[in-house]
């Protein structure tokens, strides 16, 4: 007597068409993940410049200047520029002053070489430099996206 056997199972081709769409689907889904990634950076910088305008126009109505460079490169959430209070840019804030920014923030992508840079000529004006890789709400680069294609000073935050 012959028994019969009911044996249902994918077959090889069947297998391989299917992982090859779930590497399909998985490659794209890392890719949107990046570009989500680099809109995120951006907006943080925004984000974090205007933090910073707004401290350096409270230091400004109370101490009536803007704070010195706070070192020869100027570059903001650096150790020589973690804090700004009545004495300015510092590695550490005073205990007992005015403190308009406790932690001064520094670029989320510093190892691209994207970084704040800070300058001041007398005190009377300011300009901070920073980059995006994107567009990112109404500032876009129209000279290309790099490290310094953004300025911000006390009139507001422009590209080019």
């Amino acid at each position: 007597m012959k028994l019969k056997t009911n044996k249902k199972a994918f077959t090889l081709i069947e297998l391989l068409v299917v992982i090859a769409i779930i590497g399909l689907l998985s490659t794209m889904a890392v890719v949107a993940l990046s570009g989500a990634r680099k809109k995120s950076r951006d907006a943080k910088r925004v984000s974090d410049i205007k933090q910073i305008q707004t401290a350096l126009e409270l230091y400004y109505f109370d101490q009536g200047s803007y704070p010195d460079d706070p070192t020869t490169d100027s570059t903001l959430g650096t150790t020589d520029s973690v804090c700004l209070d009545e004495d300015g840019f510092g590695t550490a804030c005073d205990a007992g002053g005015t403190t308009y920014m406790g932690v001064v923030p520094a670029d989320p992508g510093v190892d691209s070489g994207y970084v704040y840079t800070y300058e001041t000529t007398d005190g009377s004006d300011y300009t901070i430099t920073f980059g995006l890789t994107g567009a990112t709400g109404s500032l876009e680069c129209t000279s290309g996206y790099d490290s310094t294609c953004c300025t911000a000073d006390e009139n507001g935050i422009t590209c080019s």
